[in-house]
């Protein structure tokens, strides 16, 4: 997956917004103003950084070398994934909805009604 794609897909989904908080290679992408994905810019390869449930991101990281423990981030619940390699693209895509269906699920009933997630 190319960087274009991985963007797109991330802005399709209902109550995402992108900036920049950090610096100017790292894009953030958030439901309801919580961080669901950081895709790095300046990378090459491609990576991207994900919230994944700990018992998925242990198989992942042994199952695919492209997976790695979350880079700067909370290394039991975020995972970087090297996004231009031997991952195949519906994995990237089902990892990025993993990552966004975890935060939403957490957040409360009148954050999901305000941004029509419920």
């Amino acid at each position: 997956m190319h960087v274009e794609n991985v963007r797109d897909y991330c802005l399709a989904k209902a109550a995402v917004t992108e900036s920049f908080p950090f610096d100017e290679t790292t894009l953030v992408f958030k439901v309801a103003d919580k961080v669901f994905a950081l895709l790095s810019l300046d990378k090459k390869p491609l990576s991207i950084n994900l919230k994944c449930n700990p018992e998925r991101s242990v198989e992942l990281r042994e199952q695919y070398l492209s997976v790695k423990p979350g880079y700067h981030m909370n290394k039991t619940h975020w995972n970087t994934l090297i996004v231009e390699g031997e991952l195949p693209k519906q994995l990237v895509e089902d990892l990025i909805d993993h990552s966004y269906n975890l935060v939403v699920s957490k957040l409360t009933k009148k954050v999901k009604s305000h941004y029509n997630l419920d």
